[in-house]
C-alpha cells in the first residue's frame, strides 16, 4: 500500500450543518465531500461511527461493528419513500452550533420508527442481514434487550441473559422479534447511506480515514456476546480496566473504564474477533487510525476498584504476532511498497523503544502534533525538522484544543519558541500551523475543521477526562466559504499535496 503525499480535514459527521439537530449522511455530507474535492483535499478523517451511549462519545459505543442510527439522513429516507413530507413538516428548534443529544435522539428515533413501519423486506436487506449476521444478530438482540430493560447495563439483566443461557436467548429472540428487526433495519439504512457517501467520496478523489479504538465499551454487544475474551468475573463484572497513567492531558491519568482483553484467549482463536472487526471496518473506510496503538506493545492495567488511573501496571500486549495474523488475513502483497496494512498508528503518550519498533516493523505511519512541539527545544520529536516522511502531522486533533485555544493558554516560553520557529509574528496561529503541517515532509497532513475556520477554545470537540460537554460541536450553514477552500487549495498546491489541488472556479462547491 503506497502512501501518496496528501492532505485533508478531520471532521466527524455529527459536526456537519443541517436542520435536524445533528450532522448526518445526507445532502450536507455530500456537499462536504464536494468542498473537500474543490479544495484539493484527498483525505477525510472521521471519528468512530458506532452507536453512542452514555456521554455521547464515539469511543464508547454499543458495538464495534454497528453504525450510529442518529446519523441516518431523514432527507434520504424521504427520497426512498420511507418518510412522508408531513413527517418533516414540524422540526424541533434544535440549536445550530451544537448537538443537544437528548432531544435529537428522541426525535430521530421517532422518525426511524415511522420509516420502519413503511419498510418492506427486500433482497438487499436480506443480503445485508446474512452477510453481517456474525455481529448483527448479537447486536440487534442486545439492543432490543437493553430497550426492554430501560437502557440498563447488561450486567443488571436476568442472570440467564447475562450468562447467555441458550433457552433464555431463544425466548428473547421470540419475545423481542419485532424490536430485533427494527434494530437490523436501522443498521441496514445506516450502511446503505454510508456506502453511497463513500462511493461519492471516491468519485471525488477523496479517501476516508476511519478510526478504530483499541478498546470497546463495557456496556456493549461485543462484551456481552464474547465475555470469554475479556477480564470479567463470574458475574460479568470488571476486574481490571483500561486507561493511561498521568500524562499531558491529566495529572491523575485517564481511567477509561474499558474492559481489557484476554490476549491469550484471542491468540488461541487466531485473533479472529479482531480480524473480523478490521475486515468490517475496511469495507467502509480506506485507511484506519488505530487509537492507542501503544496498547498492542504494552497497556496500562488499572484495578477496577481504583477511582483514578494513578495506580496500575504496564502489561505486555500481543506484540508482533497479532499483526502477523492481521497481515495473513487482511494484508496486501509483501512485495508492494509501503505499509502492508492500511493502518495509521496513534502513537501519542508514553512511547517506548518497543512501541517504535512494533510500529516501524510494519511500516505504519505514526502521528505528530504541532501543539506538542514547543515545550522543550530543537530536539523535540514533534518539531517538523525532526520528521521522517512516514508520519501524519496535525496542528491538533479532536482531543486537543483548537490551535487558537492552545496558543491563548500556552506558556510564555511556548509562545516565544513558536514565534521563533514560525519566523514571524502570527496573524492567525491556526493557519500558520496548517501551513507548517502542509509544508512538512509528513506523508499526510490533516487539520480539524475548527482550525480551518480559525476558531477558539469554544469550538473544542473533546477535553479528555471531562465528563460532559464533549462531542457536540457543529459548524453552521454558511460558516465555511469560498475563501477557505481557495486558501486550502493554494497551500495544497504549493506544497505538493495533491495533483487536483486547484482553486478552479468551474468546480462544483457546496453552499456551506
Amino acid at each position: 500500500m503506497l502512501l501518496d503525499r496528501s492532505s485533508g480535514i478531520l471532521l466527524h459527521p455529527t459536526s456537519l450543518p443541517g436542520r435536524y439537530g445533528i450532522g448526518d449522511l445526507g445532502p450536507q455530507a455530500f456537499a462536504w465531500v464536494d468542498w473537500l474535492s474543490a479544495a484539493g483535499q484527498g483525505l477525510w478523517q472521521i471519528l468512530p461511527l458506532g452507536p453512542t451511549g452514555y456521554g455521547d462519545s464515539p469511543y464508547q459505543c454499543f458495538s464495534a461493528f454497528a453504525g450510529n442510527p442518529y446519523l441516518i439522513s431523514p432527507d434520504l429516507l424521504l427520497e426512498e419513500g420511507l418518510l412522508e413530507p408531513e413527517d418533516l413538516a414540524s422540526i424541533p428548534a434544535f440549536p445550530t452550533g451544537r448537538v443537544d443529544f437528548g432531544p435529537v435522539i428522541h426525535w430521530k428515533l421517532e422518525l426511524l420508527a415511522r420509516a420502519f413501519e413503511r419498510f418492506r423486506l427486500d433482497g438487499p436487506y436480506e443480503q445485508f442481514c446474512a452477510e453481517n449476521a456474525f455481529w448483527l444478530d448479537d447486536f440487534a438482540l442486545f439492543m432490543a434487550l437493553k430497550d426492554s430493560h430501560g437502557g440498563a447495563a447488561w450486567t443488571t439483566w436476568d442472570r440467564a441473559l447475562v450468562t447467555r443461557k441458550p433457552d433464555a436467548l431463544a425466548r428473547a429472540w421470540t419475545d423481542h422479534a419485532r424490536a430485533v428487526d427494527e434494530h437490523k433495519f436501522r443498521q441496514f439504512q445506516f450502511y446503505r447511506q454510508w456506502s453511497r457517501l463513500k462511493a461519492h467520496a471516491h468519485e471525488c478523489g477523496v479517501r476516508i480515514i476511519g478510526d478504530v479504538p483499541i478498546f470497546v465499551a463495557y456496556d456493549s454487544a461485543d462484551v456481552w456476546a464474547n465475555q470469554e475474551l475479556f477480564y470479567l468475573d463470574a458475574t460479568g463484572r470488571l476486574t481490571v480496566v483500561a486507561g493511561v497513567p498521568p500524562d499531558y492531558f491529566s495529572k491523575t491519568g485517564q481511567r477509561w473504564g474499558n474492559p481489557l482483553y484476554r490476549w491469550d484467549v484471542l491468540k488461541a482463536g487466531g485473533y479472529q474477533w479482531w480480524i473480523e472487526r478490521l475486515r468490517t471496518a475496511l469495507k467502509h473506510v480506506d485507511l484506519i487510525r488505530i487509537d492507542h496503538f501503544r496498547g498492542f506493545e504494552a497497556y496500562w492495567e488499572i484495578p477496577a476498584s481504583m477511582p483514578t488511573a494513578e495506580k496500575g501496571r504496564w502489561v505486555e500486549g500481543p506484540g508482533p504476532g497479532f499483526f502477523e495474523a492481521l497481515q495473513t488475513a487482511l494484508g496486501a502483497d509483501a512485495a508492494e511498497p509501503g505499509p502492508r496494512l492500511p493502518i495509521i498508528a496513534e502513537d501519542l503518550g508514553i512511547i517506548t523503544a518497543g512501541v517504535v519498533a512494533l510500529r516501524d516493523r510494519w511500516g505504519f505511519p505514526g502521528m505528530k502534533i504541532l501543539q506538542f512541539a514547543f515545550s522543550t527545544d530543537a530536539a523535540d520529536t514533534y518539531l517538523p525538522h525532526n520528521y521522517s516522511r512516514n508520519c501524519v502531522v496535525y496542528p491538533g486533533t479532536h482531543d486537543n484544543d483548537t490551535s487558537r485555544g492552545w496558543y491563548a493558554s500556552a506558556s510564555q516560553a511556548e509562545r516565544a519558541l513558536c514565534r521563533r520557529y514560525l519566523g514571524r509574528v502570527e496573524d492567525d496561529i491556526a493557519w500558520e500551523f496548517i501551513r507548517l503541517a502542509w509544508s512538512s515532509v509528513a506523508v499526510f497532513a490533516l487539520a480539524t475543521i475548527q482550525d480551518v475556520l480559525s476558531l477558539g477554545a469554544e469550538a473544542r470537540m473533546n477535553l479528555p477526562g471531562r465528563e460532559s460537554g464533549n462531542w457536540g460541536w457543529r459548524f453552521a450553514q454558511g460558516q465555511l466559504g469560498d475563501d477557505h477552500y481557495r486558501r486550502m487549495a493554494d497551500l495544497t498546491t504549493l506544497y505538493g499535496r495533491g495533483a487536483t489541488a486547484v482553486a478552479d472556479e468551474t468546480r462544483r462547491r457546496p453552499g456551506h
